[in-house]
């Protein structure tokens, strides 16, 4: 019997194990109502195109976790998506001549996660899950699109050896932003994802391994592995500086259509002092000219600006050299807290250093309540010297969570 097929009769298996667990649960075992809805305008012009998109959709999460009983808790969470105004491509509707705005009506199981905890330091689910490592950028949720990203999945950490923290995790299916009435709704997978990451007084050091066979994209599939190196050194009444360094080497796996060979490298300096802050950085992403370094499980979103321009990465490869500036307010003019930040990305191809334009991208922020907070976010994406078309994109949500 293959992986593929173990892992999946091991998620088939999840419900039995919740509804035995739940039967003979303590009744005095407290839970929890799980509540999330976030209501979000989106405005994009996009040359070449004959209509400017708006988008205003509302997204509700319900769901239920149960206190601890004997070790194990119980997850489960539906997800609904609904158009108030639909005059833009949501990737389904049939309406091409409207940029994209990724958030299809969907009405979805979100999250079935049975979880243990009866180990010492150390933490087992099993489930559709929220799978986030490290900083997303190999295997993310994609917070940011109404839809988000779930895996059906198997997740171990642990923290028992000192000063290490492991996670292993089995990748049956992920459940994608474009819903399930998309052709690239799902991905059948059959991927492991390691990391080991190890403190030490220079910071935190992650080798990590991402294997990823993808059943029905075979394009998708690779082998990934990478060293992380990031950590910050800090006086009392002095500025914080930060730094991350990290590189990763990308080939053909699992039924992968054509041999590659492809890297990535990404270096961060960054300084914070009394709610300023500021950083420079590259992230350069290698291409043989037939495809560049990949990875398809990620927060795209949250990297190479949030235009969204390169969610795939081009033949060439991308380099992009970027610099980012925020202000955390200390006596917020709304709300108990308010966050501005602004970035600016310089695009080139790795082969040939050829233009791919550039973007300005500014967000603030601000929690209004313990369970309120709102956001207003723009993205200026200039083609520059590229045949890429310009494009701008406008957001402002108000969410509720609990």
């Amino acid at each position: 019997m293959s992986m593929s097929k173990i892992g999946r009769a091991a998620l088939s298996g999840a419900a039995g194990l919740i509804v035995g667990v739940c039967a003979v649960a303590p009744a005095h075992a407290e839970g929890q109502v799980l509540v999330n809805a976030r209501l979000r305008t989106e405005l994009v012009d996009q040359a070449g195109l004959a209509s400017d998109a708006t988008a205003i959709t509302l997204r509700t999460r319900l769901g239920y976790q149960t206190g601890d009983l004997s070790g194990f808790t119980f997850l489960i969470e539906g997800e609904h998506v609904l158009h108030l105004v639909d005059d833009f491509n949501d990737t389904i509707n049939g309406l091409p001549g409207y940029p994209v705005v990724a958030d299809p009506e969907a009405a979805e199981l979100n999250r079935l996660q049975l979880t243990f905890t009866g180990f010492e330091d150390t933490r087992l689910t099993l489930g559709r899950q929220r799978i986030i490592l490290g900083d997303a950028r190999y295997v993310g949720n994609v917070g940011f699109r109404q839809n988000e990203q779930t895996f059906d999945a198997f997740v171990a950490s642990t923290t028992a050896i000192e000063n290490l923290n492991l996670t292993y995790a089995y990748l049956d299916r992920a459940h994608r932003v474009f819903g399930d009435d998309h052709p690239a709704g799902e991905l059948d997978l059959d991927a492991h994802a390691i990391t080991a990451a190890a403190t030490a007084p220079l910071g935190t050091v992650t080798a990590f391994a991402i294997l990823a066979d993808v059943q029905d994209a075979a394009a998708l599939s690779s082998a990934t592995y990478g060293l992380n190196w990031s950590g910050s050194v800090a006086r009392e009444g002095q500025a914080t500086f930060g730094y991350k360094l990290e590189y990763a080497v990308q080939s053909d796996y699992g039924n992968a259509p054509a041999s590659f060979d492809l890297n990535m490298f990404r270096a961060e300096a960054s300084v914070s002092q009394n709610g300023l802050s500021g950083a420079i950085g590259i992230e350069s992403l290698e291409g043989n000219g037939v495809r560049g370094f990949s990875t398809p499980l990620a927060t795209l979103h949250g990297y190479q600006g949030w235009a969204d321009v390169f969610l795939t990465t081009p033949a060439n490869g991308i380099r992009d050299i970027y610099g980012r500036a925020g202000y955390a307010f200390p006596n917020p003019p709304l709300g108990s807290a308010m966050r501005a930040t602004v970035v600016y990305h310089d695009f080139e191809t790795e082969n040939g250093s050829l233009d791919l334009g550039s973007e300005f991208d500014a967000v603030l922020s601000s929690q209004l309540s313990e369970h309120v907070g709102l956001e207003f976010k723009a993205a200026f994406y200039d083609g520059g010297d590229s045949a890429i078309a310009d494009r701008t994109k406008l957001w402002f949500s108000i969410t509720y969570s609990r």
